[in-house]
């Protein structure tokens, strides 16, 4: 993506949730699934760094600082109208930072090039270069750490008219969930030692993908 292109979609991004960012999360709730069940295989008793792409208004950083309290939180988004709500919940317990997730350079946002934890939450279904931002994101796990994805699947399961319709929905709000989700975030986590699997769920509504790094 050119600079021009990346300022576009920021800007459409800023635009879409300029009022949105009020009610998202009391919307988002009703059909966002598997966010909390991501936050739970987090595994982080003793403390960790978690960075999410994609972090939107901070609600599920919000929640592993409850869930899982000594990890230390890093969270970049690409609309700098999401960071006003995730900077006002959570202060000072996270790091925050404007970048685009296909081309970002942690070092110089964060102090630091890897993390214990890596989640991309809904977010690869609006990201237009998302294969570069989850490649970036395999590249950024420490030896011992994890990478989580939860997005819309292929929903192939649905019936018909309610596939289509959600789809059609989807759409409207610049959402096109990624079928070769699973399978991409697979070859390319192999190059950087990273190996686990991909699970549909809610008959293929949303895909949840999960890779370790051993060494």
């Amino acid at each position: 993506m050119t600079p021009a292109a990346r300022d576009e979609h920021a800007a459409l991004m800023d635009e879409s949730y300029r009022w949105q960012r009020h009610v998202y999360d009391l919307t988002r709730k009703y059909y966002l699934f598997g966010r909390d069940r991501m936050i739970g295989d987090l595994r982080l008793d003793g403390g960790g760094s978690v960075l999410e792409i994609g972090c939107g208004t901070g609600r599920n950083l919000a929640m592993v600082r409850r869930r899982w309290p000594r990890a230390s939180l890093f969270g970049l988004d690409i609309s700098a109208e999401m960071l006003k709500s995730a900077q006002t919940r959570l202060g000072a317990d996270a790091s925050l930072a404007l970048g685009d997730a296909a081309a970002f350079d942690p070092r110089h946002l964060f102090g630091r090039e890897r993390f214990d934890r890596v989640i991309l939450s809904y977010c690869t279904s609006m990201i237009p270069e998302w294969e570069q931002a989850v490649a970036n994101a395999c590249r950024m796990i420490q030896p011992g750490g994890s990478l989580h994805i939860v997005d819309f699947g292929a929903m192939d399961g649905l019936p018909g008219f309610a596939r289509r319709s959600l789809l059609a929905w989807l759409a409207r709000f610049h959402v096109a969930p990624r079928r070769s989700l699973a399978g991409h975030a697979l070859m390319v986590g192999g190059p950087c030692g990273l190996s686990g699997d991909a699970r549909d769920a809610m008959g293929g509504y949303y895909q949840y993908v999960v890779l370790t790094r051993i060494g």
